[in-house]
């Protein structure tokens, strides 16, 4: 090879990714530091590049409806995560009795996680809908009292996100564990047996503690799913009814594109990016730091 091919290689693939690097560079973080000004300014309609200090931020805690948006995701995070986390590991655990059909029960519960949360969103409001759903199928079954109507009543319609949540996040959640339980050695389980210990009691004692690490990287992805939660609540409950249903990301999209307040949605937005990088920034941190 020549002497001038040697010195252009090296900066070939550096070359080939210039280009990609410096437009996500510019579309993510230009577009964060640009929402994080409109914050403090005095954007309403049309942006506004006025500096306003936090008087943006001080609108957006004083507003009930974001209160409402953070309680919601409160309870929408606190059932979504742990539901997800329980039925996925209760799922792990039972593939991992080598079942029959395991790949085929594997793939039907992992299906919810390959189509999006407004599809899922769509057909769970078709099944909790009062007039077309459980509800009006019970009844033609005979039961004319039997009612379910949390998807309109606005102290429950909560719970109604999170179990539609849960049934499409289970399935991702089983897929982790269950990886991580296929990478535990059987000749500990086996010596458990032989010292007399139970299935059940091997897996509380034993096997789930082990997963820590597994426990951890799961609970991160989860938690991130449910802060940015969007589309599963417009398509379900579209925020209602009325804001019953407001989860920060609904309540950002409402205040910047339907209400006219950018500078408000902006700052929501920023919240958001906040909590979410809370989560995320130690996860690396400790990744980054741990030995390889």
């Amino acid at each position: 090879m020549s002497a001038p091919s040697q010195l252009r290689t090296p900066w070939l693939p550096r070359l080939v990714v210039a280009p990609s690097f410096l437009l996500g560079f510019l579309f993510i973080y230009g577009l964060i530091a640009w929402n994080g000004y409109l914050s403090v300014s005095e954007s309403r309609l049309l942006p506004n590049y006025e500096f306003a200090g936090l008087d943006q931020y001080r609108a957006l805690f004083d507003s009930e409806r974001f209160h409402v948006a953070l309680t919601n995701m409160a309870i929408f995070g606190v059932l979504f995560v742990g539901g997800a986390m329980a039925l996925g590991l209760l799922l792990a655990i039972l593939l991992d009795q080598k079942v029959r059909a395991e790949g085929a029960l594997r793939t039907i519960y992992l299906y919810p996680m390959a189509i999006s949360f407004i599809v899922t969103g769509t057909a769970w409001k078709w099944m909790l809908n009062p007039g077309l759903g459980l509800e009006s199928v019970v009844r033609q079954w005979g039961f004319t009292s039997f009612t379910f109507d949390w998807l309109v009543n606005p102290d429950k319609a909560i719970y109604c996100v999170a179990i539609a949540g849960i049934w499409q996040s289970a399935g991702f959640v089983m897929a982790l564990f269950l990886a991580g339980l296929r990478g535990i050695d059987d000749s500990i389980i086996k010596a458990a047996q032989v010292d007399g210990a139970s299935l059940p009691r091997i897996y509380w004692r034993i096997v789930v503690p082990s997963l820590r690490p597994v426990f951890f990287s799961t609970l991160m992805v989860v938690s991130h799913l449910a802060i940015k939660s969007f589309d599963l609540v417009m398509a379900l409950t579209a925020g209602g009814p009325g804001y019953a249903t407001d989860l920060p990301a609904t309540f950002m999209y409402a205040m910047a594109f339907t209400r006219g307040q950018i500078g408000l949605g902006a700052a929501s937005a920023t919240v958001m990016l906040a909590t979410v990088a809370a989560i995320v920034v130690p996860y690396l941190y400790s990744e980054l730091r741990r030995p390889k």
